[in-house]
């Protein structure tokens, strides 16, 4: 299958390249998977698709200040780096930038300690270093960090939120790339379609009688890189970590057998989900490193309906929803966003798959 038949033209004008004051503001696209038909309504009529009985399954990630940039040691060169993965201990698998310069046994300089414990002039010493400990492709890279104190304080100090590169504005507020109900730190990416929710209108879905799971999936290299492959089957995921609890598995399962839907908020939850799946559509308690990649053809074992904001053009999540509601539907619905100015990717609309 031809990775660019899940193409279609996108003006840049339509990247949304801050998010909405309020977080239930957006509009929001409905699609039956299957007949095609397409709604058009705000966010806050998606409880008109969510009925008593149903489950949502929010990933609980909390997105890291994951960018970091610092200079080489020895030349003073800028550097940027990316955390992208925890691999043991203080090691991390990232990506860098210029990736040219940065060689195995390269060392990075981030920060500077503010003054001297004597209150004097700032010493020069940086707050964090790192070693560059093996290089992989397209600016990947592992290295080694040292540091004194907790490294989640130092990267918060030092740390930048990683927005995709096709936003340009800067974040005002941290917060704001975060879902409310983000809990476990980790992720390189926000799973964006869950921006849309607050607090208030979660607790309103739970008294219609709607439940909600959680699952986490720390998003990571796969988000980053693009399907550079000329055939879908040819492209490779990168793992990422997930985990689901054995009260997840439980409300889940409960759910199906009591013939409720089960209701995937963003494609990182569909892709856990389905990662835990057995061979007959239960949903097993477990965590571990997941590479699922989900493209047309696949047959769905768990998620029935799917909450998710507009993807890139050729991108990985295109191809899994075009798995759950059919290529030809799926464009059809992006070429009427496009003509009705939808806004797109991370901080834009929501599509309600059911």
């Amino acid at each position: 299958m031809q990775v660019d038949l899940f193409d279609y033209h996108l003006p840049e004008s339509l990247i949304a390249q801050t998010p909405l004051a309020e977080r239930t503001a957006s509009r929001l696209m409905t699609l039956d998977k299957r007949t095609g038909q397409i709604g058009h309504h705000t966010f806050e009529q998606l409880e008109q698709y969510i009925q008593a009985g149903d489950v949502l399954v929010l990933n609980d990630t909390r997105v890291i200040p994951a960018r970091l940039f610092g200079v080489k040691a020895d030349t003073g060169a800028k550097a940027e780096v990316l955390l992208l993965k925890q691999l043991e201990g203080d090691r991390w698998e990232v990506l860098v930038r210029p990736a040219k310069r940065l060689k195995t046994g390269a060392v990075l300089h981030f920060g500077a300690e503010a003054e001297q414990s004597d209150g004097s002039a700032p010493s020069g010493q940086p707050l964090l270093t790192a070693t560059v400990e093996e290089e992989g492709e397209m600016g990947g890279r592992v290295l080694r960090f040292h540091y004194k104190g907790i490294f989640n304080e130092v990267l918060d100090r030092l740390g930048t939120m990683p927005l995709p590169p096709y936003i340009k504005e800067q974040l005002e507020d941290r917060e704001r790339y975060q879902t409310v109900y983000a809990r476990h730190e980790g992720s390189a990416a926000a799973p964006t379609a869950g921006l849309h929710f607050t607090k208030e209108y979660l607790h309103k879905l739970e008294q219609k009688g709607v439940q909600l799971a959680y699952v986490t999936l720390h998003v990571g290299l796969g988000t980053f890189r693009p399907v550079s492959a000329e055939t879908v089957e040819a492209h490779e995921m990168h793992e990422e970590f997930y985990e689901v609890t054995d009260e997840t598995a439980a409300l889940v399962n409960r759910i199906k057998q009591q013939g409720g839907r089960v209701i995937a908020v963003g494609t990182t939850s569909a892709r856990t989900l389905e990662t835990a799946a057995d061979e007959n559509g239960m949903l097993r308690a477990g965590r571990g490193w997941t590479g699922i990649f989900i493209y047309p053809g696949y047959r769905f074992r768990i998620v029935e309906a799917l909450l998710t904001n507009f993807h890139l053009p050729q991108s990985t999540l295109l191809m899994l929803i075009s798995a759950l509601a059919g290529r030809e539907h799926v464009l059809a619905a992006y070429n009427e966003a496009v003509r009705r100015e939808y806004r797109f990717f991370s901080f834009g609309d929501a599509m309600f798959i059911h």
